[in-house]
């Protein structure tokens, strides 16, 4: 099996070489693992692309390649200038947080994954909630190193990867909160909103009277409940949400036609 990796965190970001060790064991030894990665941390650019301006890349070792540009250009690098040929899988990740919830639409991590969706190849984004129980692990990946290749082998063995599909399916795992002991079997889930809470900015005045904008976070640790992916991961559980980059609300086209009509 040959395997595309990326991320959003940057070429040097632990949860990669997580990812790295992951895609080894599903690759196997005849297989091939390709790293095409952000020089720099990306995270927070969605399914950007560097559309208006040339991306650098770097050779950093044999198979090996950092990109100033987003997980989506990475993607792009890899698939028509870097690899031999066509990937058989795309992971994205191992994301230092959650991309539940609201955050999925802020996510690289997610974006890095669609892209590849977008090209017609499997593409699993994989990211690592953290919290209190994560904070004073020596390896606060522990429970993706430990269930991620499980999880993705489980992924190409029973999902539906629809490469008929125009916008074809990928897929969002998230890794609880918690140790790898602790870990509970993984649950397929909606994606969650965490209610009222939401990025924001606050402004700030340097020391030369300039006016800078921060955005602000939010808590993660709420649980928008049962069957939902912040939910499950809330209650140690991994959880598993199809994706598709179609933004159509179909629940409401027949209505609005009916309003237009």
């Amino acid at each position: 099996m040959r395997i595309l990796i990326t991320n959003d965190d940057g070429i040097n970001a632990p949860g990669l070489a997580v990812l790295h060790a992951i895609a080894k064991d599903l690759a196997g030894p005849a297989g091939e693992v390709w790293t095409v990665a952000p020089a720099f941390e990306q995270s927070g650019v969605g399914h950007c692309i560097s559309y208006a301006h040339p991306t650098l890349i770097s050779e950093m070792a044999p198979r090996r390649w950092a990109a100033e540009g987003s997980p989506a250009d990475c993607v792009l690098a890899g698939l028509y200038d870097i690899l031999p040929d066509k990937p058989d899988l795309v992971l994205s990740g191992v994301n230092a947080g959650n991309n539940a919830g609201e955050n999925v639409m802020y996510s690289g991590t997610i974006g890095g994954a669609m892209e590849a969706a977008l090209q017609g190849v499997p593409a699993i984004a994989l990211s690592q909630f953290l919290g209190p129980e994560t904070k004073d692990l020596a390896n606060p990946f522990e429970s993706a190193a430990a269930h991620g290749a499980a999880t993705v082998r489980a992924l190409l063995d029973t999902a539906v990867w629809d490469k008929d599909h125009d916008y074809r399916l990928f897929y969002n795992v998230n890794f609880p909160p918690t140790t790898a002991a602790n870990t509970k079997a993984p649950r397929i889930a909606s994606q969650g909103r965490r209610g009222k809470t939401a990025f924001g900015i606050e402004a700030q005045l340097s020391p030369s009277g300039r006016r800078f904008l921060w955005v602000t976070g939010h808590p993660q640790q709420v649980d928008t409940g049962a069957g939902t992916d912040v939910g499950e991961n809330m209650r140690g559980h991994i959880s598993i949400t199809p994706m598709r980059a179609d933004l159509t609300a179909y629940d409401a086209l027949d209505d609005l036609k009916a309003r237009f009509s």
